[in-house]
């Protein structure tokens, strides 16, 4: 162990070894990487090497933000092995980065969000449900001390009343409990970034990875609050923001309920839960005419009045300039006049169901989507509610004896196997070797490759020789050298000329496509196939890592193994000084169930950074 003053080191290393000035030292920098580290003895160490140089300067900053003047440097850490350090990092730095709560402390952290910095007034609106008097009272109690104001939701929440409070975007409170009399939020994890809240799909992925760290706690409290949200907003929702109210996201409540279970054996929590989980498959899922179709299968259907009020100015330029053009109008005036109500627009109104829909899916954007994700049938969706109904069956089963609040296992047999058999008749293509979205209004299928067309692995609802068929396919056309694209190369031969990048389309690669498509070959058994991809992706990231002072972005070029994505949106997780303090989310969890994954051969292989390219 070597002491050493923080303040002065750092400047010295910063000087010689951070030649872009960017407060980060990485393989782009042109220092000598070569650092003399002196401790306040007089005692010496020589520090070579990108990734150790910036393993010091993170050792650094970690324990000037513990507020010390004199830092204990560990040798063990500056030549720690990537791998391990990146795990490390992930269980016992970057989720408690990310850990939020809707009391006190949490709400004063939102108030400096940059998501607020916009706002008209400088008091951040606090949207309570109606029937939540804890929130309310606790809440209106803050105004005293904090830039806020308390606002009680309706009883009924309209597409109308979010449109009119668009102008007065806010958070929504979560879960609230009183502990000897004393109001705490339940915590939840975020996703990272500007992305400062508690998002749908995302929470299922880092409690994944929660798990894997032994923080089975904080995956319980991320069910408590989408509980929660079912209950108080009627939706587990795009996140906690007052626009997302007449929106969802995909839906993976009852895989989280039930992987919690499984460690805790809470029987009573268990009830609790599934209960409201089978209220969410029927209000939200079910009903038909909104996201169940004739066929009887599935379609994300957002709800909500004109363009979406999250999007960046300038977003939908390209789509509103033909009708303003027409109108003989600028691009803002026909804006403002088709928010208002002034102009109607049938074609403008339909291009927003379907932008809002793509939204609700989490694929926002992707050119498999773009102006017509509410006439799919999804094989994303679809695979989702049939793990429901799976989970839903086998539960109750297992646990109670076939019969669950007059809901027998029998039925939900019934109900999963009848929806296996319709996405078979209509989704699954025998040429192709997968299942494709299917149109049904033109009642065809898309014939886009995508990974989420291989989610019923994961979902189990494919028979063995459908497997084998898709896992050929699968490899053939979305294999690259650091996982998994998000859709195919031929899919962007396709495009138009000059067509924009999609950040879920390829070349680029996600976290939730790897995840789930490494447990459905374990599921089938394809253990080849899933070490390759498993340790193709973890290189990726731990390349990534060495190279650039720590960094784990929000998604990866999966084809050039970068983080260096040039798409809409950028790359959160990239702008950071010395350290990243979080992550991101869920890539953070994918690395952690990854490397549960991978036997030591190939953890060998990880840590001594083997190019994939030669081992496959």
């Amino acid at each position: 162990m070597m002491r050493v003053k923080i303040e002065s080191t750092l400047s010295k290393l910063l000087t010689q070894e951070d030649t872009d000035g960017d407060k980060k030292i990485t393989i782009e920098d042109k220092g000598p990487k070569n650092f003399e580290l002196v401790s306040d003895s007089g005692e010496s160490m020589s520090i070579k090497g990108t990734y150790q140089l910036s393993n010091l300067l993170q050792e650094l900053v970690i324990q000037k933000q513990e507020g010390k003047d004199i830092a204990d440097i560990n040798p063990d850490y500056i030549d720690e092995l990537p791998a391990i350090r990146i795990s490390r990092m992930i269980r016992d730095y970057y989720w408690n980065g990310l850990t939020r709560k809707m009391d006190k402390s949490g709400i004063v952290a939102l108030i400096s969000d940059t998501k607020n910095a916009s706002l008209t007034a400088s008091i951040l609106p606090v949207y309570v449900p109606y029937t939540d008097e804890l929130a309310f009272d606790y809440y209106s109690n803050l105004e005293t001390s904090l830039p806020i104001k308390t606002v009680r939701l309706p009883e009924i929440i309209t597409p109308e009343y979010v449109k009119s409070i668009n102008d007065k975007p806010g958070i929504l409170s979560l879960k609230l409990e009183m502990i000897n009399g004393e109001v705490n939020g339940v915590p939840f994890v975020v996703p990272g970034g500007r992305f400062n809240e508690m998002y749908g799909w995302d929470s299922y992925f880092e409690a994944v990875g929660l798990i894997c760290d032994g923080k089975v706690h904080l995956a319980k409290a991320m069910a408590d609050n989408f509980q929660y949200q079912i209950e108080h907003y009627g939706k587990i929702l795009n996140a906690n923001r007052s626009y997302y109210l007449t929106r969802t996201q995909p839906p993976f409540y009852s895989s989280l309920i039930f992987e919690v279970f499984e460690i805790t054996k809470d029987k009573d929590w268990l009830t609790s839960h599934l209960k409201t989980a089978i209220k969410e498959y029927e209000t939200v899922w079910m009903v038909k005419g909104m996201r169940l179709t004739k066929n009887g299968l599935n379609r994300y259907r957002a709800e909500g009045i004109g363009v979406t009020p999250e999007s960046e100015e300038g977003h939908y330029d390209a789509t509103l300039k033909p009708y303003a053009e027409n109108a003989d109008l600028t691009i803002n005036e026909y804006l403002a006049k088709y928010q208002s109500g002034e102009i109607e627009n049938e074609e403008l109104d339909t291009y927003f169901l379907h932008d809002r829909s793509l939204r609700e899916s989490g694929h926002d954007t992707s050119w498999r989507l773009d102006d017509v994700c509410a006439d799919l049938n999804t094989v994303a969706l679809n695979s989702l509610l049939y793990k429901y109904e799976s989970d839903f069956a086998h539960v109750i089963e297992t646990y109670f004896d076939g019969e669950f609040n007059g809901w027998h296992s029998a039925y939900w047999f019934q109900v999963m196997h009848e929806r296996a058999e319709r996405m078979q008749e209509l989704m699954w293509n025998e040429v192709h070797g997968q299942y494709f979205d299917y149109n049904f209004v033109k009642q065809e299928q898309t014939l886009f490759e995508s990974a989420s067309n291989y989610f019923p692995l994961w979902a189990g609802l494919v028979d063995s020789k459908e497997a084998h068929k898709m896992v050929k396919t699968l490899m053939q056309q979305l294999k690259e050298r650091g996982g998994i694209a998000g859709t195919s190369k031929s899919m962007n031969a396709n495009l138009p000329e000059n067509a924009m990048q999609r950040q879920w389309d390829y070349p680029n690669g996600w976290a939730p496509h790897q995840m789930l498509i490494w447990r459905g070959l374990k599921n089938y058994g394809f253990t080849n196939e899933l070490k390759e991809l498993v340790y193709r992706w973890l290189y990726m990231i731990t390349r990534n890592a060495v190279d650039y002072n720590g960094t784990i972005p929000e998604k990866y070029d999966v084809v050039a193994a970068t983080h260096k994505v040039f798409a809409e949106y950028g790359n959160v997780g990239t702008d950071f000084e010395y350290i990243t303090q979080e992550g991101f989310g869920w890539m953070n969890a994918s690395y952690q169930y990854g490397l549960t994954l991978l036997d030591n051969t190939y953890l060998n292989h990880l840590n001594s950074l083997v190019d994939p390219e030669e081992l496959f």
